[in-house]
């Protein structure tokens, strides 16, 4: 027995019956050889954390732009805490971590520069619209490793593109993603906007705090000791009526004050401005497109292929072609 088998009798032995098995999986579009030593999901993780597409998460905006100091959360961060969060949840219900850490890491890979302003712009002048989790799949499908893409199993991919949207992944693995992404990204979101002076503790209303938590830790703890009690043993993923409430009107806190709030978002109409320019300069003139995206604009055409060249990019980088497509050379600042 190889130690991949044992693994995966360790999995049927001790998992929730309601769990994802790795041996249970639908595979993969194109089939692979076992590892020896990996299960499927294992693999997938490591496949996603050595992907182009990972690394560039540590240089993607997560809700504010240019930010000055070095607390402030970035995609990739913002990520790492989801894998925690899921992870926690999914052990805490006997469910499989590997598979809830590997659509984890995958989640935001299709996220644009810029955070959300990016990806309304993009959902603006894509015809057809922009999601960024059906782009996160599409990295994974067609994008990465040189047009191959990573070749994830069928569970890691659903649960990638259902974090968000209309549809529900088949796994609880999956299902708990979405509400581990929603606890990570308002929370950390707090913790920034604190930070920077946007709000203060004072301005989260007590009926809130009284329900999750007056800090950063203790509204986490509560709301993932929350999905454990209730969820375990039910064959579903779900919060108390309590917690659930109180995270959404934490949640229409945050737009009212943060999300939408001018100081906090001042820059964003430049940079959407700047996409915006960017997506007609290449549009118009498709051979300033790298080689690897020129396959996609004679399949897909060049809407296609700007869009996921443009989605792709980090920050800095997009300011680097903006700045090489329409700033004089001689005026560049060193």
């Amino acid at each position: 027995m190889t130690e991949r088998e044992r693994r995966e009798e360790q999995e049927r032995r001790f998992l929730s019956p309601y769990a994802c098995l790795a041996a249970d999986s639908k595979g993969r579009e194109r089939p692979v050889e076992p590892c020896p030593v990996r299960t499927c999901f294992q693999r997938d993780i490591d496949r996603i954390i050595h992907s182009k597409a990972f690394r560039r998460l540590m240089h993607k905006t997560q809700v504010f732009l240019q930010p000055e100091g070095d607390h402030y959360r970035t995609r990739m961060t913002h990520t790492i805490e989801v894998v925690r969060i899921a992870r926690t949840i999914a052990r805490g219900l006997e469910l499989n971590e590997d598979l809830t850490e590997a659509a984890a890491y995958g989640h935001d890979l299709g996220h644009t520069p810029f955070g959300h302003a990016g990806e309304r712009v993009l959902n603006e002048i894509m015809p057809g619209g922009f999601e960024h989790n059906v782009q996160s799949l599409r990295v994974v499908d067609r994008l990465e490793n040189d047009g191959d893409g990573l070749n994830l199993t069928y569970e890691v991919r659903r649960g990638i593109l259902c974090h968000t949207g209309p549809d529900t992944a088949e796994t609880l693995e999956g299902q708990l993603l979405r509400l581990a992404d929603k606890i990570a990204y308002i929370n950390a979101d707090i913790d920034d906007a604190l930070r920077g002076g946007i709000i203060y503790p004072i301005d989260i209303p007590l009926e809130i705090s009284n329900v999750l938590g007056f800090t950063h830790s203790e509204r986490i703890d509560t709301l993932t000791v929350d999905i454990i009690r209730e969820s375990a043993g039910a064959g579903v993923v779900r919060q108390s009526g309590p917690c659930r409430e109180a995270m959404s009107r934490l949640r229409e806190f945050m737009f009212e004050n943060v999300y939408r709030n001018p100081v906090a978002k001042g820059e964003e109409s430049k940079a959407q401005d700047m996409l915006r320019r960017l997506f007609e300069c290449y549009v118009s003139d498709p051979d300033r497109l790298p080689p690897e995206f020129q396959d996609i604009r004679e399949r897909e055409g060049v809407e296609r292929a700007v869009c996921d060249y443009i989605a792709g990019m980090t920050d800095k980088y997009a300011v680097e072609k903006f700045s090489e497509a329409f700033i004089p050379m001689s005026w560049g600042v060193k």
